[in-house]
């Protein structure tokens, strides 16, 4: 775990462990495939990851960017993981029917979805 943003900037930059996956299937209840679909990563790749222990840069950031909206989504449901894991994995108008976690597969998508997420906690509904 990073203990400063630029450990998690060097960690980004070189490559999470494969094993990010499985703690954020753990955590979210998405599974791993599901996970590698949003983030992009096809499975002949994802078998290569596997075998290599790591992913790339660019996958790490995007799962490190999927991993924030669930926690934002945590956040918004005060813990219930069951309840957040609904809402993120749900199509919403907002999001060209897209659910939350496909939407966040882009910064400025994730940007979105934060920016939902926080007019949801202070009431705001448009």
């Amino acid at each position: 775990m990073a203990e400063s943003s630029g450990d998690l900037i060097r960690q980004v930059g070189k490559g999470f462990s494969f094993r990010a996956l499985h703690t954020l299937e753990s955590h979210t209840g998405i599974p791993v495939a599901q996970i590698a679909t949003i983030v992009g990563i096809p499975s002949r790749t994802l078998a290569r990851r596997r075998a290599s222990g790591r992913l790339t840069a660019d996958e790490s950031e995007k799962l490190l960017r999927l991993s924030s909206t669930f926690e934002k989504a945590l956040e918004l449901f005060e813990g219930d993981r069951t309840r957040a894991l609904g809402w993120v994995s749900s199509p919403k108008k907002e999001f060209e029917n897209q659910t939350p976690l496909e939407y966040s597969r882009t910064e400025v998508g994730a940007r979105e979805v934060e920016d939902l997420i926080g007019r949801l906690e202070h009431g705001v509904f448009s």
